[in-house]
């Protein structure tokens, strides 16, 4: 009797595992851009009343100081409405999933526009330290999005407000780019710091407030998409002082037949953990 052939073999199963990551990368992506949707329709329509109501008060009156005031806080709200819409839009485009030079302060910059009044409203202070770095092949949407999970933890780390800081910075010993996030909440236990980036793994219990969070999957796809950038990214923590995540991204990439996502998804190696002290 003959052997039975296997149904799939190891570069099929490969492929089909890619799709699969990839498809999570996709709607982990979805799913942030809803959260942002609803965080920014809510802005949206502060700025149309704001709109709203100067048109009125520059109909009512008729000295033209009066009207030229009405007109500068209309144009202002307009501006800000466009800004809002061309960074929404940004990270809704359906780039294709290519690696370009990117220069990531203005991923930074975009993400806290998007997130400025969530944070302001949280009483959360963002402490921005870009320094001067070279553009480096990314994936744009989706280093944004891993950017925007690790802020929108952060955030949700200080429920009673705090100090956040994002630090853009090159390392010329290990040739990458870091980008740091570094908040000053509650910290995450030892036995939690080992498994953070595993799938479905969650210390929240179910989404907050705003309705980010609680899935356990945000962490397990920033994971995924770094090493897709054949980056690194460690975690330093310590109850009641904070949590530090540290993102090493290559300069130049090098260039490899094998599948990328494949090779996330087979590769479980443990985060780097230390304490974390006052500073960085």
């Amino acid at each position: 009797m003959s052997e039975l052939s296997p149904s799939f073999t190891v570069e099929q199963l490969q492929e089909q595992i890619a799709s699969l990551q990839q498809q999570l990368i996709e709607a982990q992506r979805a799913s942030a851009l809803g959260e942002l949707v609803g965080t920014t329709t809510h802005e949206f329509n502060n700025i149309l009343m704001t709109v709203m109501n100067y048109a009125k008060l520059g109909l009512r009156h008729q000295d033209q100081a009066a009207r030229d005031r009405a007109f500068t806080k209309i144009l202002q709200a307009s501006e800000r409405a466009a800004e809002i819409t061309r960074s929404v839009l940004g990270m809704a485009r359906n780039r294709k999933p290519n690696f370009e030079p990117t220069q990531l302060a203005e991923l930074i910059r975009e993400a806290m526009f998007l997130l400025e009044k969530e944070m302001q409203k949280y009483r959360i202070a963002v402490e921005l330290e870009i320094h001067e770095v070279p553009k480096i092949p990314v994936i744009a949407n989706q280093i944004q999005q891993v950017l925007l999970n690790l802020l929108i933890n952060a955030r949700q780390a200080m429920p009673n407000g705090g100090r956040l800081v994002v630090r853009l910075i090159q390392d010329t010993a290990t040739q990458t780019v870091d980008l740091i996030v570094r908040d000053f909440g509650v910290g995450i236990p030892a036995e939690s710091l080992k498994r953070i980036f595993d799938s479905y793994y969650t210390t929240k219990r179910g989404p907050d407030a705003t309705g980010k969070g609680g899935t356990g999957l945000g962490l397990a796809a920033c994971r995924n998409i770094v090493q897709v950038h054949q980056g690194k990214i460690r975690v330093e923590s310590t109850v009641g002082k904070g949590t530090c995540f540290t993102i090493k991204l290559p300069m130049q990439r090098v260039e490899t037949s094998e599948t990328p996502i494949a090779v996330a998804v087979m590769d479980r190696q443990p985060p780097t953990s230390i304490p974390v002290e006052n500073g960085f």
